[in-house]
Order: structure tokens, then C-alpha cells, then sequence
């Protein structure tokens, strides 16, 4: 008995309860909703929109290939006819909804920090090619491996010349006429003495005959075989052209040295990097060769043109290497420190919106009112770039989810235009209508 009146406790349950729900509904059904009625009275659609692409419109209602119909679209309420075109009106539930964060507009000052690959080489300023000013035999290298490191004025080699044999001898016989003559009491003799040794031992400077060979035949009257080869630069043996017994001309290059001390760095940057860099830049270098040392430079020169290839254009930079440590054709990176600064209006680079022809950014004008407005961009680095026209310090402008409202603005734009064409062009409606009322009072007849 007790499971007989449970269940049917439960059934008159189910059954009242469908009985309320269902008086409910049947009294709802076919009354519209308020708000929907007071749109439908006081609202006209101006188009209706495409559910799948708002660019499609249409005067009437329609459905679209997949049977979704058209979504009225209606002229703002709240319209002001002064707002700029594509102006939008965002309620704030709406804007937190779809993420819109907004920053201000600030003027200062702003540098950029350049990074590139860099090459090491050597410091063409620091260079000697050693030539023979005469054709000669080597009798004695005396460096005769590259790597080497030579102070200045050290002796490279010996070699035999007949022409500078020759030399020694005319200058020994100008200075025994010059001994001779010295005494003459007539000074033009005297003078033309002097000035034969002295073009005679210029001739053996010329030839690079070093200074203290040339006294030492100067004070001991006899001939050298042998003439040394100095290197003008301390530095270091790079190349080695000849060896002992090798005959030489002066087209031939006996030492290549290079001074090691201070060395070029080349590095390639872009084009738009261009107006960051100028000459005297401090420029920092490390090396995955010297692990844990960071070099100290200077940027010393700009090169007047462009890789085709790359697109880039190539700098210098100068670095002190006392430790030679640096050694050329090792890659390196270099951080160029520009020393730009711009006072200028800035905003994140991430609230602009480029679109090839020019560039947008969307300001707050009021709460939940956003107008788009054109600039005019300079410089960008870190995350900001400059406004050069466009956007005033203190305005806040949008840095995220400004692209759907650059679509609603878009569209909002859109339907501006097409209310302009309405209101231009003549109501078809009522034509059609004063027609209809001429023919039937042209077809009327009294019964």
C-alpha cells in the first residue's frame, strides 16, 4: 500500500507541474517581447547584413546560401552628426568583453640598440707590403716564417744588388772629391763637391739602404756585398714572398706585416636601422672564442653604399687589441649603443594599424567613443615608435582588440554612406503608391 500511494504522489506531481508550466507558455505564446516592440515600432531597419560576411547587404530581407537570414541593421539612436566618419560607440560591458586595453600617448625620448654578426680583419691603416727598390739576389732571410712578430726597424733579410754596389761606389767617390776639394779657394768648386756627395747619398736612402749602413761605409770607405731590409711597422709577419737564393725586382713582395694592435670590425645592418647610427657609437663585441670578455669600440665609419644582395649596408668599427686577442676573420656580435634621442609623442607599436597606403590608430575621445585618426610614424624601437602628426601627448588610444573595432568601424562608416544615398535618392514607395491611387481613380465607376 505504502508504494501504491508514493507513486501516485508522484504522478500528481509530474502532472501539476506540467499543468503550470504549460498555462505559462500558452499564455506567453504569441506575445511579443517588449523591448522587441518598442524596437519594432520605433526602429526601421535601414539594410540587412550578411550573417557570414557584413560586407554583403541588402535593401529587403533575405536568406543566405546556408538559409541564415539577414540581420536587420538600424541607425544609432545616440548618432551625432559631428563625430568623424567610422567613429564607434562601444558599451563597457562590450569593450571588456572583447579585450580593449588602452594606453596614453606620452612625449619623450627614445634610443634604439642595434644588433648584428660581425667580422674581424685587420686594420688596413696598420699595414706594410715590403717591395725591393732593386733588382737583386736574397743572400740571408732573416724572418723566415709568417706569424712572426717584428718590432719597427727590425732587419727582415740581406740582399745582393749589383745597382746598389754601384751606389756605394759613386758615393765613396764624391766623398774622396768632396776631401779633395774642400779646401779650393774657389766656392763654386767647392759647392759642386758638396752637393755631388750629397745627391750621391740620397740616392742610397732612396734605395732604403738603412742609416746605419750608410755610416758605416761613411766611416770605413769600403763597399758592402750585402745590404739590409728593414720593416718601417712593428706587427706581425702575415706573408712571406721570397726565400733565400731567390732572385727579386721591385714587383716583388717580400713581407706582408700588419700591426695587430687595433683591429676592424665589419658588421651589416639594415637599411631601417640607417637613421640610428652615426659616427663615434660605442659598440660593445663579444666573441664565442673569448668566452666571458666584452670589448669596448667605437664605430669609425659608414660605408656610402648598399649590398644588392642583402640590402644592408656595411659599418666599421675600431677596437684596441693589446692582448692580441682579436685575430682576424673571427665572427663576432656587436651591440651598437646609439646615442639617439627624439623628443617626439610615443605610443606601443602594437596600437597601430598599418595598412600599406597609411597607418591608423583608434583614440578614446569619451567613454566607450573611439575615432579612428590617420598619424604620420617616425622612429620605433623597444615596442614604440614616434607619432609625427596625428596624435597629441595625453591621448589614449587603443593597443588591443583594435582590429574589430576597426571593422566595426569599417562597417559603421559603411552604413553612414549608404543612409547619405537613401537620403538623397526619392522614395520609391510613395511613387509607386501615388500611382497605384492615379490608375484606380482613373478605373472608378458608379454602380
Amino acid at each position: 500500500m505504502n508504494s501504491k500511494k508514493m507513486l501516485l504522489i508522484i504522478i500528481a506531481a509530474i502532472t501539476l507541474a506540467a499543468v503550470f508550466f504549460g498555462g505559462y507558455w500558452f499564455a506567453n505564446l504569441g506575445t511579443p517581447d517588449p523591448v522587441d516592440q518598442i524596437v519594432d515600432v520605433q526602429r526601421k531597419p535601414l539594410f540587412y547584413r550578411n550573417p557570414m560576411n557584413p560586407q554583403v547587404t541588402s535593401p529587403v530581407p533575405a536568406k543566405d546560401s546556408m538559409g541564415m537570414d539577414y540581420v536587420p541593421v538600424y541607425a544609432e539612436d545616440d548618432s551625432n552628426e559631428t563625430d568623424p566618419a567610422g567613429t564607434v560607440k562601444v558599451d563597457p560591458v562590450t569593450s571588456q568583453n572583447i579585450g580593449v586595453r588602452t594606453a596614453t600617448a606620452s612625449r619623450t625620448s627614445i634610443t634604439r640598440t642595434i644588433r648584428a654578426v660581425a667580422r674581424v680583419d685587420f686594420n688596413e691603416e696598420h699595414m706594410a707590403r715590403l717591395h725591393p727598390k732593386v733588382d737583386g739576389w736574397i743572400e740571408e732571410l732573416r724572418v723566415d716564417k709568417t706569424g712572426e712578430n717584428v718590432e719597427k726597424d727590425a732587419i727582415l733579410l740581406s740582399i745582393y744588388s749589383p745597382k746598389l754596389v754601384s751606389t756605394q761606389q759613386e758615393y765613396l767617390l764624391a766623398l774622396n772629391n768632396l776631401q779633395a776639394l774642400k779646401g779650393s779657394p774657389i766656392g763654386d768648386i767647392r759647392h759642386g763637391a758638396e752637393e755631388l756627395a750629397a745627391s750621391s747619398r740620397e740616392r742610397l736612402v732612396f734605395f732604403d739602404v738603412p742609416e746605419h749602413q750608410i755610416r758605416e761605409l761613411e766611416q770605413t770607405r769600403k763597399i758592402q756585398k750585402n745590404l739590409h731590409i728593414h720593416t718601417p711597422v712593428a706587427g706581425t709577419v702575415t706573408n712571406i714572398g721570397a726565400r733565400e737564393g731567390q732572385y727579386v725586382t721591385p714587383q716583388t713582395e717580400l713581407y706582408m706585416v700588419v700591426d695587430l694592435s687595433t683591429v676592424w670590425v665589419y658588421a651589416d645592418i639594415y637599411e631601417y636601422e640607417l637613421p640610428w647610427v652615426k659616427l663615434g657609437d660605442e659598440v660593445e663585441m663579444t666573441l664565442a672564442g673569448i668566452p666571458g670578455k666584452t670589448f669596448t669600440g667605437e664605430l669609425d665609419y659608414i660605408y656610402p653604399y648598399a649590398e644588392s644582395r642583402t640590402r644592408s649596408v656595411k659599418v666599421r668599427l675600431t677596437f684596441d687589441n693589446p692582448e692580441l686577442l682579436l685575430k682576424p676573420e673571427m665572427f663576432a656580435e656587436v651591440v651598437i649603443k646609439s646615442d639617439k634621442r627624439i623628443d617626439t609623442v610615443v605610443i606601443p607599436s602594437e596600437a597601430v594599424i598599418r595598412s600599406g597606403q597609411r597607418d591608423r590608430v583608434f583614440v578614446v575621445r569619451a567613454p566607450g567613443k573611439f575615432e579612428p585618426v590617420i598619424v604620420k610614424l617616425g622612429f620605433q624601437s623597444a615596442g614604440q615608435v614616434a607619432v609625427l602628426e596625428g596624435i597629441e601627448d595625453g591621448d589614449e588610444v587603443v593597443v588591443s582588440a583594435q582590429f574589430l573595432v576597426d571593422s566595426e568601424s569599417s562597417l559603421r562608416e559603411a552604413t553612414r554612406k549608404m543612409m547619405e544615398i537613401q537620403d538623397t535618392e526619392p522614395d520609391s514607395s510613395t511613387e509607386m503608391d501615388a500611382m497605384d491611387m492615379d490608375n484606380k481613380g482613373g478605373e472608378r465607376t458608379d454602380d
